[in-house]
């Protein structure tokens, strides 16, 4: 069988269902997260049936401590409800909450070749600079689980960004090979490329996204940094050479950096904001970007701290949103199971 290449679509149709996750990977999201991915969140549900996880599975694939994955799990769970996610509209669970992803990984990963697992590209580039021996199992069947995640809620769409191209080609694979051998269980999702917020970049190397991996702590502005914090790091963010403040990403990145950051946390649009700094000096944009980037993150991070002073009914929120993913997930697992051949279990009491 000749298994189809993805052509990323347009956006799904009203009511369609949706998936998208981030990792609990660090003690705060950083404002290109929220940017970038958190509050087109909050807009797709306004639109589709949409499901939000966490994917803590994922985070053992490398060493890890276990009390600051519980920690960044909860962190990351009440910063998504903070900046907007509706647990009532929306479906919003951990992924290890949901027993179906590891189980619906293990026949996906039966069905995967040796070869074309380690030709993807996070197992390849850390097998490689730190050795065959120091890369684990899991690291190397990450994109089966992350196709697992996918496939169980037969989603009519999948949003791709440059970083996970691969991964959704594979879960297309695994998704029409299960169906050839078996008969058709799961919906082959489309890809599509979802909106996206202005990228945003490192305050200190502005020609670099903005990452939990920066060099230096001074590039990343946290939504659970304090005001202080935040508006010295924007005051201290590296500029360009010249007075003129005007979007130019390739000889001015530092001030794009800078404009694309206000026009996100404030709606004015780029050319608005060039025209009322055309005849001011760099100080004058980064202490209005602190102030405004303070007034949109404060919020936020004081809900999240609300939510996280009372980890009882956090978690009672992510309970329910487990129980409702459990309830599609499980239907597909069942399929599943029943068409590659296992026994039915006992009905449970």
């Amino acid at each position: 069988m000749t298994e189809a290449p993805a052509d990323t679509t347009a956006l799904p149709a009203a009511g369609a269902r949706v998936l998208s996750g981030m990792q609990p990977s660090g003690d705060s999201l950083h404002l290109g997260n929220y940017v970038g991915a958190l509050v087109n969140w909050v807009k797709t549900q306004e639109t589709y049936d949409a499901f939000f996880f966490i994917p803590d599975l994922h985070g053992i694939t490398v060493p890890h401590d276990p009390a600051d994955l519980r920690e960044r799990t909860r962190r990351t769970a009440a910063q998504f409800i903070a900046g907007g996610i509706d647990p009532d509209r929306s479906t919003l669970f951990v992924q290890s909450h949901v027993p179906e992803h590891a189980q619906l990984a293990w026949v996906l990963t039966c069905l995967t070749g040796m070869g074309e697992a380690s030709r993807m590209t996070q197992f390849k580039d850390k097998s490689t600079k730190h050795g065959a021996d120091a890369a684990s199992v899991g690291l190397l069947s990450y994109p089966m689980l992350m196709a697992a995640d996918i496939l169980l809620y037969q989603p009519h769409g999948v949003p791709v960004g440059d970083d996970q191209k691969q991964h959704v080609e594979l879960t297309r694979n695994l998704a029409q090979r299960f169906n050839h051998r078996f008969g058709e269980t799961f919906r082959v999702p489309e890809p599509f490329i979802p909106e996206t917020g202005a990228r945003i970049y490192d305050l200190q190397e502005p020609t670099t996204k903005m990452s939990k991996s920066a060099s230096s702590p001074n590039g990343l502005v946290n939504i659970l940094d304090t005001d202080k914090q935040i508006a010295k790091r924007i005051k201290s963010a590296v500029t360009d050479d010249g007075t003129d403040i005007r979007f130019d990403r390739e000889h001015k990145p530092g001030i794009s950096n800078l404009l694309s950051i206000y026009s996100a946390v404030t709606g004015r649009t780029i050319a608005e904001l060039e025209a009322e700094y055309a005849d001011k000096m760099y100080g004058h944009l980064k202490v209005d970007l602190a102030e405004a980037v303070v007034a949109k993150v404060a919020p936020i991070r004081e809900r999240t701290f609300q939510l996280l002073d009372d980890p009882g009914e956090l978690d009672a929120l992510l309970a329910k949103g487990a129980e409702k993913a459990r309830a599609v997930a499980s239907q597909t697992l069942a399929a599943a199971y029943e068409k590659v051949g296992f026994l039915p279990g006992a009905a449970p009491a």
